[in-house]
């Protein structure tokens, strides 16, 4: 079967989300530098996590947002954490708290989202928020899990009856972007750790999100011909950044695909500043 693939670009959304976000911030009046300001939450020692925190600062200060990095040195205890996230809590400046994951090995990341005030929790990950999103009245989701979704929505399909397999269950993205697919009318399998013959559910999925960082764990070949492929681990083989999908074989089958780089990152980044905006709002009472 000859498939015709469409390679989505996250970057080019990403823009799109950007101009809708500078209306928006233009419609509430905030002037450059006045208005949503987070501070993001990383690894002092992590790499990928200093760079993505960069990325914050780029896209934030596009749209006239700031962006205040706090690095968690690996000596800090868990009273100092606590301490820090409080203050960050008590800053009326601070409209926003990130946390990127993976954190010192001695915080665990769990804890760490119950500190964050909800208003303020930009992932969406503090348990008030999980709470809402499952009862589908949240205005602060998953940014992963969003912009999966974003990405989904720009292929024009409707999900409703269609196969949905999410490969991998973690609490920021393969759970929430499951409950999103639910609310769409998807019929929604997530596979994870102990799931038995992998490439069965994988093969019957007419959209497949895979989000489990490792490189290239879901075969070109297992792509039911003419499925939607949105494809969240970033990993690094050697020079290169590769995703969970073996994208060569995949991109000859799947109708829609998302790459990586450039796929989901991009549309990520974005959706932290849509979440940074909307807990403003919140905290504004608009």
């Amino acid at each position: 079967m000859s498939v015709t693939t469409h390679v989505l670009d996250g970057k080019a959304i990403a823009r799109q989300l950007n101009d809708e976000l500078r209306a928006e911030l233009s419609r509430l009046g905030v002037k450059p530098g006045q208005g949503p300001r987070m501070a993001t939450i990383y690894d002092a020692q992590n790499q990928a996590s200093g760079r993505f925190s960069l990325a914050q600062r780029h896209y934030a200060e596009g749209l006239g947002l700031t962006v205040e990095p706090m690095a968690l040195r690996h000596d800090m205890s868990r009273d100092q954490v606590q301490q820090a996230i409080e203050q960050l809590n008590r800053n009326a400046a601070i409209h926003g708290i990130f946390v990127q994951n993976p954190l010192p090995q001695q915080i665990d990341p769990q804890w760490v989202s119950t500190l964050i005030d909800p208003r303020k929790d930009v992932e969406g990950i503090h348990p008030q928020n999980s709470i809402r999103r499952f009862f589908g009245k949240a205005r602060i989701g998953s940014c992963t899990a969003l912009a999966v979704m974003r990405l989904i929505e720009e292929t024009k399909a409707s999900l409703e009856g269609k196969e949905a397999v999410v490969v991998g269950h973690s609490e920021i993205v393969g759970r929430p972007v499951g409950m999103l697919l639910l609310d769409k009318l998807a019929t929604t399998t997530i596979c994870h750790v102990a799931t038995q013959n992998l490439r069965a559910h994988v093969e019957r999925a007419d959209i497949l999100i895979v989000a489990v960082g490792q490189p290239r764990l879901i075969k070109g070949a297992w792509i039911k011909p003419g499925a939607i492929v949105i494809d969240v681990g970033i990993n690094v083989v050697g020079n290169k950044v590769v995703g969970d999908v073996e994208f060569e074989t995949a991109s000859t089958r799947a109708s829609f695909i998302s790459p990586v780089p450039g796929g989901v990152g991009p549309v990520t980044v974005m959706m932290v500043m849509k979440n940074l905006v909307e807990a403003y709002k919140l905290q504004q009472s608009i």
